[in-house]
This record gives structure tokens, sequence and C-alpha cells, in this order.
């Protein structure tokens, strides 16, 4: 009996022996495959998103603005247009603030249609002050043919750049984002139009669009420094300064905020 027990734990310890050598053998092959799994390449997920039908992920696209190569340039030689802010999201797209020392262009930048958005906004405001004056409409009570400064565009830049160098002093701020501030203030949003339905002409409330708002705001500004200036003891860069400040303070004596707010109460009438 005794042998017959001895040869039958043998048999069970033979037996169970290669069992444990194959279980250590799987599990160190377990472990040689976990340990390789990071060292794996990368997935293709668009590959694999091809295959299995799911709709791939394009990447955003980055945009990067080009730097110009003036940008070192500076207004007359004197202020620069790097921080310049328009607030204005309507009117963002057609005041053009490119670095530029001199403003004269000869019109290079304007041609075709709406060229005149691709005209920096100091120079369309040296532009405006080379007009004749106010030809259609009574300023002040009187037609104003301006002062003899058609086509004097050095002249309109002398005077610009005084009215700078004025407003400048006065309020210890950069004059082109006073300018700009000015212009804001002073576009009006709202104006009439004619209409004629069944032989009857009425006017109707029509909302302004922006390059429309620019150009009678700027407008505004020179003419008022014709009327301001005119058969009066003041020189007509402290007139354009005067303006523009009382423009960008939003002052009700300011000319151009008085044709806006005139504008807009005609047109809310004739909704």
């Amino acid at each position: 009996m005794e042998a017959k027990e001895t040869i039958k734990e043998a048999h069970v310890a033979e037996v169970a022996k290669p069992k444990v050598t194959e279980a250590k053998v799987e599990v160190k092959h377990e472990a040689k495959v976990h340990e390789a799994k990071p060292t794996a390449a990368p997935r293709d997920v668009h590959a694999s998103a091809k295959h299995e039908g799911a709709p791939v992920e394009k990447p955003a696209p980055a945009f990067v603005k080009k730097q110009s190569q003036f940008s070192n340039l500076k207004m007359f030689d004197k202020w620069t247009v790097s921080d310049v802010i328009v607030s204005d999201p309507s009117l963002v797209k057609y005041i053009k603030l490119d670095p530029i020392m001199i403003p004269h262009t000869s019109g290079r930048s304007g041609k075709g249609r709406y060229g005149k958005a691709n005209i920096n906004v100091v120079e369309r405001l040296v532009n405006k002050l080379m007009r004749s004056g106010q030809g259609k409409r009574k300023l002040s009570g009187k037609f104003i043919r301006g002062r003899g400064g058609c086509g004097k565009k050095m002249m309109a830049l002398g005077t610009v750049e005084k009215a700078f160098m004025i407003v400048e002093k006065q309020t210890k701020k950069n004059p082109i984002q006073v300018l700009i501030t000015a212009i804001e203030n002073s576009a009006p949003r709202e104006d009439v139009t004619r209409v004629k339905k069944g032989g009857v002409a009425y006017s109707l409330s029509v909302d302004v669009t922006p390059m429309k708002r620019l150009d009678e705001s700027i407008k505004n500004i020179a003419l008022a420094s014709f009327g301001n200036s005119f058969n009066k003891n003041l020189s007509a860069e402290q007139a354009l300064a005067d303006e523009i400040i009382a423009a960008s303070n939003n002052d009700p004596k300011s000319t151009a905020i008085k044709r806006k707010d005139e504008v807009e109460r005609i047109a809310k009438s004739s909704r």
C-alpha cells in the first residue's frame, strides 16, 4: 500500500510540472507583449476612419497675417497707426489704416468699384478738404464754395498735419485715434429715400451702408472746417482740429454730430 501511494504521488507531481511551466511561459509572453505596446507605431486615425466609414475630421486651418515691410512707418513721420483701434465692427472693413508716411498715393489703390475703401482714411480726409465746398445744401445758412484750395493737395496735407498737432497738444492722445473716434460718432446709421408708388412720392426710412456712413462722416467733418472758418478769424487747421475733438467727444456743438442727429431724426419720422 505504501508503494502504491508513493507511485501515485510521483505521477501527480510529473503531471503537474508541465502545467506550471506552461503558465509561466504564458505569463512571460503576455508581459513581453504588454511591454511592446508603447513602442508600436501610432495609429492612423484618418485611415481607420475611412475603413470604418466614419467622417474624417480635418484639422482647423491656420491663418497667418503677413506683416508689412513698412510697418515701422509713421504718419507724417510723427504718429503711428499700429495702436489705433476701430471699435465699430461695421466700419472695420472700410477704414484703411495701412502704415504710410505721406498720405498721397495719387489714387493708385482707389481704382475700380469700391476702390476708395483701399485708400488710407487720412488721405480721404485730405481729399475731402480739396473739394469746392457745399454746393447742394446750405451750410450755416449760406453756400460755401471752399477757400480756393481745389486740387492743392500739398496745402491740404499741411492743413491736416497742423490740425493733428493741435489735436495731440489738446488731448494728449494719438490724433489718428481721435479722428477714428470722431468718424464713428458722426456716422449716420439711418437716412431717408424718395419712393414713388401709384403716382405718389413719399419718404421712406432706410439703413445706411457702412461705406456710405464713412463717406458722410468724413464729408461732414471737412465741411465743418469750411463753415467754422468762413468769414472768421480762425485758421483752417484750428477749425478742423476743433471739429475732430468735438466729434470724438460726441459734443452736440459739433457740426458733424448735428448733421447726423438731424438725418436720423428725419429718418425716424419717416418710418
